[in-house]
């Protein structure tokens, strides 16, 4: 027969019934709690599988104050506020994709009377965009040639094979290559040539690329043997070189990454009076410091992981792989620049086409010259009429010459269909990153309707008071904010959040707006803490199994070195090549 606690909802209608049944209910939860966790641990479990969902829910309700609690001649600008907030929030904790949070404005604007539908619109498809476009595109072009990976060989080639030359050959190489192909690719492309050459010296017996770690106790089989392998500290170098490197890269031109376009756009769009930025100045600033973070960061993990100044240390002996060490290395660079095979048709059309693109980018203003597009028009030409240019010209050239054999006495050397072109349209469906088009036009809608709703002359009001602190310490503390936040979420999220603020900042100081808007975009491309904190690490972090510790370490160098270096060079170097000593007209 069965008891009571085995019908947990018997139909009974008398009081000791429904006693006997509430007891039976406490009971069975207990039963539940003690076999599961308790209610608060449920409740944790709960928060931490849902938090999505309650801020996507929440945070609307709790930003409704905002456009309510107001006086009527402030209305649009605290819904413009209230949008802001909102895809500030979305932005900062990912609760829906960034390009997704970016598609807001065009909800959100036209509804709450900031700004018509086809103005907002107008946001996401403008001369930034289109610069993006085209600039990616090459980037492809390039990827798919093989160009970059020659140019790569080359240069390591040139620098030497011991472990500390081969280390400042790739982090240069990458660098030099971030600059103009995606942070991404760049390192992904130099992890083949670490791979080998680590390998292949282990293969020699001059060292050993992973060593076991027994601080981890792993888990069952093939997993527990994966999980307990751990980079030697030579080995760490290498992989960090790339992710570091390719970071740094990336703020060395205007389409090196995504916050520098960022800048560039809401910049143009905030300040549609001002000369605008133009890859020459922005180049001719942030080539040098650069090169400064890029030398200090190669020296931090020398010292740091291979025993520099320090000769009689492990490190340094681990990595004394003698002349013959050398050797090996050497041979694989060469084996592999080999397997390259002479220069192609396509590559070297590739080639000439970057260095026609650069030369045009870099003659449209050069400052100290009139720009080519005055000898053809009077109306203004920006970057983006080049990147389109040779981008129509990567699908009308063929990537390869077989036309020149269609006449061939031999049948079989006669082409039987038409060459492609440089690029194809499905590669760059495949390899373009589409997505975050509309976060770049998410930050330019900011922008729009911000200025619209006249919320930046409320926000400029706001910040008079800055005008008594030093602008250096604004400087620094600005950069310092940049690459904390930058450490937990997407760069070109953290830069449309912080950049309008920065913008009317500057104007409350009577500062120049790129004294603190160009510094912080670059910060916002220093993140060297996490391994989520960029592809670039998390690349390397998955390829030579390092872990969050390890690289938490190795990245405060590199963070210090980035925060001072810029804070320094912008203050005096940025100064003189952007003219910031006196506050613009058209900044008002």
């Amino acid at each position: 027969m069965a008891t009571q606690s085995d019908i947990p909802y018997p139909e009974m209608n008398n009081s000791v019934d429904r006693s006997n049944r509430t007891r039976s209910i406490v009971t069975l939860n207990a039963s539940c709690f003690r076999k599961t966790g308790s209610l608060s641990s449920l409740l944790a479990r709960f928060l931490s599988i849902y938090w999505r969902s309650f801020v996507i829910v929440l945070w609307p309700l709790i930003l409704l104050p905002v456009i309510f609690v107001v006086n009527t001649t402030e209305v649009i600008a605290m819904r413009c506020l209230y949008v802001v907030s909102l895809m500030a929030m979305f932005w900062m904790t990912e609760v829906l994709p960034l390009p997704i949070t970016g598609l807001i404005p065009v909800v959100l604007y036209p509804l709450m009377g900031i700004m018509s539908t086809s103005d907002t619109c107008a946001c996401y498809m403008n001369d930034t965009t289109m610069m993006f476009i085209g600039s990616m595109v090459i980037a492809v072009v390039i990827e798919n040639s093989g160009l970059h990976m020659r140019v790569a060989l080359l240069i390591i080639k040139t620098i030497g094979c011991s472990h500390r030359r081969l280390t400042l050959g790739l982090f240069f190489v990458t660098m030099f290559l971030s600059m103009w192909i995606s942070n991404t690719a760049a390192t992904a492309m130099m992890l083949p040539i670490i791979e080998t050459v680590l390998l292949e010296i282990e293969a020699q017996g001059l060292g050993s690329m992973f060593v076991q770690d027994d601080s981890d106790c792993g888990g069952e089989d093939g997993a527990a043997e994966e999980s307990q392998k751990k980079p030697t500290r030579t080995t760490m170098v290498y992989y960090l070189v790339a992710a570091y490197a390719s970071s740094l890269g990336g703020i060395g031109t205007l389409v090196g990454t995504g916050t520098n376009l960022t800048l560039k756009g809401f910049f143009e769009k905030r300040f549609p009076n001002s000369p605008g930025i133009s890859l020459t100045s922005w180049m001719l600033y942030s080539v040098p410091p650069m090169l400064i973070m890029g030398l200090l960061t190669w020296l931090w993990l020398q010292v740091m992981y291979m025993g520099m100044f320090r000769p009689d240390s492990k490190d340094a002996s681990a990595i004394d792989i003698g002349p013959h060490g050398e050797k090996v290395a050497a041979t694989v660079i060469e084996n592999k620049y080999k397997e390259l095979g002479p220069i192609t048709w396509h590559e070297s059309c590739v080639g000439i086409l970057f260095i026609t693109v650069v030369l045009l980018w870099f003659f449209r203003s050069p400052g100290f010259a009139p720009g080519w597009p005055t000898y053809i028009t009077n109306l203004q030409v920006k970057d983006s009429t080049a990147a389109t240019f040779v981008t129509l010209l990567f699908f009308v050239l063929p990537s390869k010459l077989d036309f020149l054999r269609s006449f061939d006495a031999d049948p079989a050397k006669r082409p039987s269909k038409p060459s492609p072109g440089m690029i194809t349209w499905k590669m760059i469906h495949q390899k373009m990153h589409w997505s975050l088009i509309l976060v770049l036009g998410g930050g330019f809608a900011i922008s729009a309707g911000s200025t619209t709703s006249n919320l930046s002359s409320i926000l400029g009001h706001a910040l008079i008071a800055l005008q008594s602190i030093d602008p250096v310490v604004i400087l620094f503390i600005v950069c310092l904010f940049a690459e904390t936040v930058t450490e937990l979420t997407s760069n070109v999220a953290v830069a449309n959040i912080i950049l309008p603020v920065l913008a009317e900042m500057s104007i409350a100081m009577r500062i120049h707006p790129l004294y603190l808007m160009l510094p912080a975009t670059l910060c916002c491309s220093f993140s060297f803490h996490l391994p989520v904190g960029t592809p670039p690490n998390a690349i390397v972090t998955a390829a030579a199994h390092i872990k969050t510790k390890d690289f938490a370490i190795a990245g405060i160098g590199p963070s210090i070195i980035t925060l001072f270096v810029t804070t320094i060079a912008f203050s005096t170097w940025g100064t003189y090549v952007f003219n910031l000593s006196e506050f613009p007209d058209w900044a008002t």
